[in-house]
């Protein structure tokens, strides 16, 4: 698991939207309260890498039932917007026919929190992949701090 991050977000022009011809709604089953990316940002030349971000707000569903008082984004959404960017780029680049379902995270680590107000920058870069199933490295940031980081196995199902 890398420790450094697998791309220099700072780098990286988080007001622009990359999605051009592939609308995040094109690509993505997820919606309404489950959509855990507003915005993908940047893309490797090889599609393969990514970089996006989702706006948390202090409206969302979750935030009065999870940790009342003092909000927290919770890790498994953290995981849920890791595997949404990683989708979507997998989809992107391969064009899978079928659903990309979420099957596995490895070596998950929490070194941050992430409240209302942040915004919550996904990195993603793919391991490894077969016309099945994928792997990629899922890295999350606040403020340019790695907040998160796993191992996100997705296969068409």
């Amino acid at each position: 698991m890398a420790n450094a991050p697998i791309i220099d977000i700072s780098t990286v022009d988080l007001g622009v939207d990359a999605s051009g011809a592939f609308p995040i709604d094109a690509l993505l089953p997820q919606s309404g309260h489950m959509r855990m990316l507003d915005r993908v940002c940047w893309m490797s030349e090889d599609g393969h890498s990514a970089v996006g971000y989702k706006d948390v707000r202090p409206d969302e569903f979750w935030c009065a039932g999870h940790i009342p008082g003092r909000p927290l984004f919770p890790g498994v959404m953290m995981i849920e917007a890791g595997a949404q960017l990683c989708s979507y780029t997998h989809k992107r680049t391969r064009q899978p026919a079928g659903f990309l379902g979420f099957v596995r995270c490895d070596d998950v680590s929490f070194r941050g929190q992430v409240v209302p107000g942040d915004r919550f920058v996904i990195a993603v870069k793919e391991q490894s992949f077969n016309p099945r199933r994928f792997v990629s490295l899922a890295q999350g940031f606040v403020n340019n701090k790695m907040v998160f980081e796993g191992l996100i196995t997705g296969m068409v199902i």
